[in-house]
């Protein structure tokens, strides 16, 4: 089943957005480290290439990655034209002060009284925007919470008397063209739970670390102890030995489902299973070449 989840609200915050860009001098894109380029919003991109504004792409919750496949993002959008691309942790301080000197550094002609540097946050829901403005201005002003679409509305602040800050409502964009997008996106809880069956995300979710970090469920669930060999289990072997190793039944006898389900996106959200990575550059070209053998008539 594929996944699309488009708020109504988001229209509005797109045309305030595209209202915004137009006195802004660069745009901060924060994405998701485990999902970089799943949590990308192509809308972002259209609007600031026809503003002309470079972008600065900050891949948030870097302490939840793989840091080897964080690396390859980095080099991935770093070759980019007219931009550069960070990897930090919004929840430290220290890595959010650095946001401002790479924002200069791809605009070399602003930051001083006569032309402040005006930066505009963006991305989708629950990338960390909030926290990134709230460690900026080593205040709470934006309100922050483990629910996508938090923020309703733009807020601009002053960092000093040269530089401002404008953050933007999560936003995602009309129609997800990938159906693994769609679930990566679910399992990295950018989409609002009533869009999804987390059964089904979870199943997408065992499946793609079993394939690529069979080690650290094994570490994490003790396989090895319940007699399982990881390497033969697909995803309903995982979420059944999960349930078994910690109870998790219903009233008539049979496992939860569901309870397991959610249990196990919230050790991946959480990095209780590790530092994983959803996707890579290498992993992202197979799948789109792979979509378009499918969807191409021979």
């Amino acid at each position: 089943m594929a996944i699309q989840w488009y708020p109504g609200h988001m229209t509005q915050a797109r045309k305030k957005a595209e209202e915004t860009m137009e006195f802004t001098d660069i745009v901060i894109e924060v994405l998701d480290a485990r999902v970089p380029e799943a949590s990308h919003n192509p809308v972002i991109n259209e609007m600031r290439l026809f503003r002309q504004r470079p972008n600065l792409k900050i891949l948030n919750k870097a302490d939840l990655a793989d840091p080897k496949v964080t690396q390859d993002w980095l080099n991935y959008f770093n070759a980019q034209p007219n931009t550069r691309a960070v990897a930090l942790s919004c929840k430290k301080p220290g890595d959010a002060n650095k946001i401002p000197k790479h924002c200069l550094a791809l605009t070399p002609h602003r930051g001083t009284h006569l032309k402040p540097l005006r930066m505009l946050i963006m991305g989708i829901p629950n990338v960390g925007k909030s926290t990134l403005m709230n460690a900026l201005l080593n205040r709470r002003v934006a309100k922050v919470g483990d629910e996508p679409a938090v923020t309703k509305s733009q807020q601009r602040f002053d960092l000093s008397d040269t530089m401002s800050i404008t953050d933007t409502p999560g936003m995602m964009w009309p129609k997800i063209a990938y159906e693994s997008d769609g679930y990566m996106l679910a399992a990295s809880h950018a989409i609002g739970r009533n869009a999804v069956i987390d059964e089904d995300v979870a199943l997408f979710l065992a499946d793609n670390l079993l394939k690529t970090y069979p080690d650290l469920l094994n570490a994490r669930y003790k396989l090895d102890a319940m007699k399982l060999d990881v390497t033969k289990m697909d995803g309903v072997d995982l979420l059944e030995a999960i349930a078994k190793r910690r109870s998790y039944k219903r009233h008539d006898g049979l496992w939860d489902t569901e309870k397991t389900a959610v249990a196990f996106l919230t050790d991946y959200r959480s990095g209780a299973i590790g530092r994983v990575s959803l996707e890579s550059p290498q992993s992202r070209e197979a799948m789109i070449e792979n979509t378009k053998n499918i969807t191409t008539p021979v």
